[in-house]
């Protein structure tokens, strides 16, 4: 409701004139005597995050308790498989199966789920020897009105018990709060036989050491063919009663038990001012290794402490970057994505160092954190380039890890996941990470060893490489997605070839910068796409650049529509091939305007978030808006940045377009709402786009910040007038990585209508000599 005031009523008072005095007093400091970054200095951005985003339809995030890149994920499962549950969790469900503690954040293959707790009342008899478990396992329905979720920390109300179930977590460990109604048949099970989608338990094993501390392991095949959990819990209140099982039959009285689906309940008499606290730590080592971290990580009881320390954790790493908008939504947004882009790489070392290995046996990561969860595929794109501006410490300490499942396992990984190769891609994904960071200046780590590891990759006898190097493209009749692996083989290419050059290795830089131009091999002058050829020579037929099939086609999650565009690191040899810029710009043009019709039967899922045929859900897409800069219409380029951060990205649910990928869909949007985007990530220049706020400060960790200011800015005011970079004029259309660290200000005049002059000469896109 809004008050009308007269005026005599105004200034009836004498009192409400020294009031107002006060005020705008108060705001003339605040708006007129305070910086923008003291200003911004003043918000804590955990209060804007909201870890329900990205839960629903395509976003296959988790919204469960964790810190930053921590071991563990403690999350509510559902308990129902499918491509919706690749998380665990999915929002439009009604039920919760209980709440295990590692999870993967926006991939599109279900794994995980490991060591499963779920509270519940009255539903387990302890009056005979034997226990049958329920059928419908110990389920419970849930409302969203009763559930809450922020950095590190998550509480749901589960309906059908009246429990109260909070959780938290630190690195390594997971922190339960249960709180029950008064009831003399409470029960916790915890369930290592628990599995959905593609995961499944081959052994498990659980041990009552006292009534107050279990322990056990879960060892599991899927993606991952040889996972090993270990964990140890402990209770903040002796147990009444136990029974350990496997399957459906419990036996009270069994201390110790072994077998493919072990499970154990634990009886309580409850009331609801005292609520029960257990502590779990994992390791994937060894108990020994999970009783360490805990008792080092969670030595006290203290539940709500516990959550303020995951809270403090997530503000720090939030607060590198900070905002300044009216808009709440974009906020929220903006937040949630930068909190996303911290849910992996995982710690996956014990706190003394210990691992498991590629090779399955224990390895001490000395000297350094040793990582796993690697989206490679996506993640080198946006995710990496944004851990060398804020997590500069942390980069090298993958790299390592990359390096040391090479020398376990014989080759570098294309996703590793807890000492697992789960994609086993021959294409060289880490070559544009480990470039990336050598290049921008990450020395803490081997680079003869890691240039002699990514040689290896790429010259070793594989049949789809060895028929890439034999014929300057993989035949479409030889192997599946042949285009995409020889783009992806040229970039990675090139990747190797700067280090090459950096290194003083003569050969082989001219070597791999000549396979680097192999993707022309394929582009077909008559179509205008990046287009399969047979071992003949000839094109394949027919030829459909709409078409996708989600198995055996030509194209890795995409069209031809989509991939033909993926050339970052010769973008002007691109522009040549399809005609020069006027046919580039229209062929761009044609690609967002067009019907969005996908043909075949069963086309990929991961082709989401739609504007015409650019697919924002699928990564090889994530530049594409970005290269009308390359072709002199730069106009273009902010136009579609907005139109996408505007249309594929909310503060729901839905807010997320396709599968988050480990924090690449989130990390596009960060790069872009600042207002760049590392097209091609390893040249050290970040492309201009639109900036979305009105300020944007970025702590680098060298003491000054960087700055990035729009004027005017808003959602109809997207165009850049004109730049400046530490006060002097830019007309370039990038900033450089060395800038970035180095502390400087960008700002920019914004306006509603197009400036077509401003960065459209040859030399406002990075210069040949930065690549």
């Amino acid at each position: 409701m809004i008050r009308k005031y007269t005026m005599n009523t105004l200034f009836k008072k004498i009192g409400f004139l020294v009031l107002m005095m006060g005020v705008l007093g108060l705001v003339s400091q605040c708006v007129l005597g305070v910086s923008y970054s003291q200003r911004l200095g003043s918000e804590d951005p955990v209060t804007y995050v909201d870890p329900m985003i990205g839960t629903s339809v395509q976003g296959h995030t988790y919204p469960g308790a964790t810190v930053p890149f921590g071991m563990v994920q403690l999350s509510p499962d559902n308990g129902r498989s499918g491509p919706d549950w690749c998380s665990g969790y999915y929002y439009r469900d009604s039920v919760i199966a209980g709440f295990s503690h590692t999870h993967l954040s926006g991939t599109n293959f279900g794994e995980l789920y490991d060591i499963l707790f779920m509270p519940s009342v009255g539903v387990v008899s302890f009056d005979a020897d034997v226990i049958d478990f329920p059928r419908r396992d110990l389920r419970s329905h849930f409302s969203h009105q009763n559930e809450e979720a922020s950095p590190g920390y998550y509480r749901v109300l589960l309906t059908d018990y009246n429990v109260n179930v909070e959780l938290t977590a630190t690195q390594r460990c997971g922190v339960h709060r249960y709180t029950f109604p008064r009831s003399d048949n409470s029960v916790v099970l915890i369930d290592l036989g628990f599995s959905i989608n593609s995961d499944q338990p081959t052994e498990t094993r659980m041990n009552v050491d006292n009534d107050s501390v279990v322990s056990g392991y879960r060892f599991s095949t899927g993606y991952a063919n040889d996972q090993k959990v270990f964990f140890v819990a402990k209770f903040s209140k002796p147990f009444k009663k136990f029974a350990l099982g496997v399957g459906r039959t419990l036996g009270i009285g069994n201390r110790s038990l072994t077998g493919r689906n072990v499970k154990g309940v634990f009886k309580y008499s409850t009331s609801p001012g005292d609520p029960l606290i257990i502590k779990v730590g994992l390791s994937f080592v060894s108990n020994e290794g999970a009783l360490k971290n805990l008792d080092r990580e969670v030595p006290k009881w203290d539940f709500d402490a516990i959550r303020e320390a995951a809270k403090v954790r997530w503000s720090k790493e939030l607060s590198k970057i900070k905002i300044e908008t009216l808009d709440l939504v974009a906020k929220r947004i903006f937040y949630t994505a930068l909190y996303h882009t911290m849910l992996a790489p995982v710690i996956d070392s014990d706190i003394d160092g210990n691992y498991r290995g590629a090779d399955g046996t224990i390895h001490i990561a000395r000297e350094y954190t040793h990582y796993s969860t690697f989206s490679l595929w996506d993640t080198y794109r946006a995710e990496h380039p944004l851990l060398t501006i804020l997590q500069k410490d942390k980069v090298g300490d993958m790299i390592q890890s990359l390096l040391a499942f090479c020398r376990e396992a014989g080759t570098l990984p294309s996703w590793p996941l807890f000492g697992n190769e789960i994609h086993g891609a021959s294409e060289n994904y880490t070559a544009p990470v480990i470039a990336d960071a050598y290049l921008k200046g990450i020395r803490s780590f081997n680079i003869e060893e890691a240039y002699a590891m990514l040689k290896q990759k790429a010259t070793r006898s594989e049949s789809d490489l060895d028929l890439y190097i034999k014929n300057g493209f993989i035949p479409a009749d030889k192997e599946i997605e042949s285009v995409s692996k020889t783009l992806d083989f040229a970039f990675d290419d090139w990747c190797i070839a700067q280090l090459a050059k950096v290194l003083g290795n003569v050969d082989d830089y001219s070597e791999f910068l000549k396979r680097a131009g192999y993707y022309k091999n394929i582009y077909d002058r008559g179509s205008g796409f990046m287009r399969p050829k047979l071992s003949d020579g000839s094109w394949k037929d027919p030829f459909d650049p709409r078409f996708s099939a989600s198995r055996n086609d030509d194209y890795t999650s995409a069209t031809a529509w989509q991939y033909t565009w993926f050339v970052p690191h010769d973008i002007r040899g691109l522009i040549g091939l399809m005609g020069g810029q006027e046919r580039f710009v229209e062929k761009l043009d044609e690609l967002f305007d067009q019907e969005p019709t996908i043909t075949g039967d069963n086309p990929s899922p991961e082709i989401t978030g739609l504007l015409g045929l650019y697919a924002h859900g699928t990564a090889p897409c994530h530049h594409i808006a970005y290269l009308y800069d390359y072709a002199g219409m730069p106009w273009k380029t902010q136009s579609r940045i907005r139109n996408i951060l505007d249309s594929l990205y909310q503060d729901t649910p839905e807010g997320l377009c396709g599968n988050d990928d480990c924090g690449q869909l989130s990390a596009w949007y960060v790069f872009s709402a600042i207002g760049f985007y590392p097209v091609n990530p390893v040249e050290g220049a970040y492309i201009i786009g639109s900036p979305y706020f009105e300020n944007v400060l970025i702590e680098t960790g060298g003491g000054k910040p960087f700055t990035v200011t729009a004027k005017n800015v808003s959602n109809t005011s997207k165009y850049i007038q004109s730049a400046t970079l530490n006060g002097n004029q830019l007309n370039r259309l990038y900033v450089t990585h060395n800038e970035i660290l180095q502390g400087a200000t960008v700002v920019f005049e914004m306006g509603e209508d197009p400036n077509m002059t401003w960065g459209v000469s040859e030399v406002a896109i990075p210069p040949p000599e930065m690549r």
